[in-house]
């Protein structure tokens, strides 16, 4: 499928996720088969703009095409603003951010905390359709809660605007990340309007991206947490829809390999510092799931340097061999058990 200029090899694609999808994982994920890759949050706040977060949010130094920005706010002339930003700074994509839940974010009427104005929704995607020349895509929401959904109206008023692309999460915004995303707002939205459409929420498997694509019929599929420690899952699910056959879990020597380069390109990115304390949690997604993950991860814990940490995580994976030279999840630990 295509965003507008761009043409991406597939439709499965990376959701922005603030604190986890920085570059180094954004091409991580690249790597392993994602079509499509959006950045962190970015702040439209100018005060911000200099800060070393903000920096490092929109840095797309090296990263496979088309580079994508999400940024989020609630003043249009801001956040076209922050486009122009951006666009200056190498974004070829601009997303607009109407989806995050978080307390913080929708106290700021930003985020999904929008859906409730309808009027400003259109300012602002019209004001930042015409500050850039690269395509504008939105993320949102179904609706504010479930007796409030208004996602038809937000994506008719979208495609009014020139928005090139449509990402919906199947909650609202009280749902947060609890209970069941659901489809059905999706299909009818995709049934709606004529510009691409993305489904977003709870695609944790092969077969669940392929249930969901048949059941909305929209044009790719949107993970998000089910990519943290798995990054691999993008061409597990590629090959699904492609074969309908499953992949094998990764090697044990694969995985090291991997985890090797993702980790060195974590601390260049971040600096030993900072970088050895924002690994733990991808160091904890990887091996969270895996024999002795959860004890390990407590000891990793309290690693302070990046050498300690590689050679830890090294050393644990090599623990796994024991148990064959692939993967092994839980049914794992129940085998040990038995």
């Amino acid at each position: 499928m295509n965003i507008g200029p761009y043409s991406l090899r597939n439709n499965i694609f990376v959701a922005p996720m603030a604190g986890v999808t920085d570059r180094p994982f954004r091409q991580l994920c690249k790597q392993l088969g994602a079509g499509y890759a959006v950045s962190e949050m970015a702040a439209s706040n100018p005060r911000l703009w200099a800060t070393e977060k903000s920096a490092r949010r929109t840095n797309h130094a090296g990263e496979m095409e088309p580079k994508a920005v999400q940024i989020a706010g609630a003043d249009p002339a801001m956040l076209a603003e922050c486009a122009k930003f951006n666009v200056d700074r190498g974004a070829q994509i601009i997303d607009i951010n109407m989806g995050c839940p978080v307390k913080k974010v929708c106290n700021s009427w930003c985020g999904s905390a929008l859906l409730q104005d309808e009027k400003l929704v259109g300012a602002i995607l019209d004001r930042v359709v015409a500050a850039v020349d690269v395509p504008v895509t939105l993320k949102f929401r179904t609706g504010w809660n479930r007796l409030n959904k208004n996602a038809l109206a937000i994506a008719k008023i979208a495609q009014s605007s020139g928005i090139a692309m449509l990402t919906l999460h199947g909650r609202t915004r009280a749902d947060g990340y609890g209970g069941a995303a659901e489809y059905e707002t999706i299909a009818a939205v995709k049934a709606a309007v004529s510009i691409p459409v993305v489904a977003n929420g709870d695609i944790t498997t092969p077969d669940k991206a392929k249930f969901v694509l048949e059941a909305t019929k929209a044009d790719a599929v949107m993970i998000g947490r089910a990519a943290q420690g798995r990054p691999w899952i993008f061409r597990e699910i590629e090959y699904f829809l492609r074969t309908g056959e499953y992949l094998p879990a990764p090697s044990i020597a694969e995985v090291r390999m991997l985890m090797d380069e993702h980790l060195r390109a974590h601390y260049a990115f971040y600096g030993e510092f900072i970088g050895v304390r924002t690994a733990r949690k991808h160091i904890g997604w990887y091996v969270r799931d895996l024999v002795g993950g959860e004890e390990f991860r407590r000891k990793m814990n309290r690693l302070e340097s990046c050498d300690a940490q590689l050679a830890a995580v090294d050393n644990f994976f090599e623990s796994q061999l024991a148990y064959g030279e692939r993967l092994q999840y839980r049914f794992a630990e129940e085998k040990m058990a038995a």
